[in-house]
């Protein structure tokens, strides 16, 4: 039976990096953090800090000695640095990589086709042949579009200005998490190494549709007012195949109308319907606890 006691965090800052440094800190796992060279961040104590050069064998090989467990949480700018995380993870004897994924199933064909997500597709690939040729294993872990991050920060809606975008009219549910959540879910993973081994886990505190979600957002913040912009997915996709033959589209756009398509598209799987909830302990919220936790995130 494989035991996992010593993680490695690459990624530790930022909402999600800490949500899920703490989750793993509060299970009493050992953690040693991974930062750039030349960066400066402050952790609790009980954390070890290795600098490493994401472009160094190394480097990376060097700071992976003697663990458990490595958890990618790099962003998109840094997802291309995730196979030679992965083939360091190899050579250091690391028994279970999971990657940055938390987000929308990439495991469905349509989504992963979407040109916002080659980097998370090329990982996937990477991590599955070292997988057949070593002893190292995986997990995906799926969890939809963060629920509180995405109302605090303009992404699901505009609480602040009362305004949302209705993707093809907002009527699609899709899976969303909590960044909470998401920590007890890389935690889960970790405590069931074998029920989660070499495949995805999907988990969600609740799935909703965009208009669904704008009434708890006016419940929140008030009813009056708001803003409807409707869109449509196949346009967006199709604008932005236009800007990529041009050659002047930015990443953040490429990624912005992917990520909607992957969500809000029909037929891309942003409704999970199998969910690993159960395994970790993760209960899926009620109506009032929704309502709750939108009520906390809208922007004062």
């Amino acid at each position: 039976m494989t035991t996992i006691k010593k993680v490695a965090l690459a990624g530790a800052t930022g909402n999600l990096g800490g949500a899920i440094l703490e989750s793993l800190l509060n299970a009493g796992f050992q953690v040693t953090v991974l930062t750039r060279k030349g960066t400066s961040h402050t952790f609790p104590p009980n954390v070890t800090v290795k600098a490493v050069d994401y472009d160094s064998l190394d480097s990376l090989v060097d700071a992976l000695e003697g663990q458990d467990a490595v958890i990618s949480n790099l962003g998109h700018p840094a997802l291309s640095k995730q196979p030679l995380l992965i083939e360091a993870s190899v050579k250091a004897g690391v028994k279970r990589y999971i990657p940055s994924e938390f987000g929308s199933d990439t495991l469905n064909p349509k989504t992963a086709a979407l040109p916002g997500y080659k980097e998370k597709i090329d990982s996937q690939k990477a991590v599955k042949k070292a997988a057949a040729e070593s002893g190292l294993t995986y997990t995906f872990i799926l969890t939809g579009p963060f629920l509180d991050w995405g109302v605090k920060f303009p992404f699901l809606a505009d609480a602040k200005n009362r305004t949302i975008e209705l993707c093809d009219g907002g009527h699609r549910k899709t899976s969303l998490t909590t960044l909470a959540s998401v920590g007890k879910a890389v935690v889960g993973v970790l405590n069931h190494p074998e029920e989660t081994k070499n495949r995805a886990v999907y988990v969600q505190d609740a799935a909703l549709s965009l208009k669904e979600l704008e009434e708890y957002l006016k419940k929140a913040v008030g009813a009056d007012g708001w803003k409807e912009n409707v869109t449509s997915i196949a346009e967006g996709l199709k604008q932005t195949e236009e800007e990529i033959k041009r050659g002047d589209l930015s990443v953040g756009a490429m990624a912005l109308s992917s990520l909607k398509a992957a969500m809000w598209g029909e037929g891309y799987g942003g409704h999970f319907q199998k969910l690993d909830n159960d395994l970790f302990g993760i209960k899926q919220l009620t109506d009032a606890e929704i309502a709750d936790v939108i009520a906390k995130s809208v922007p004062k």
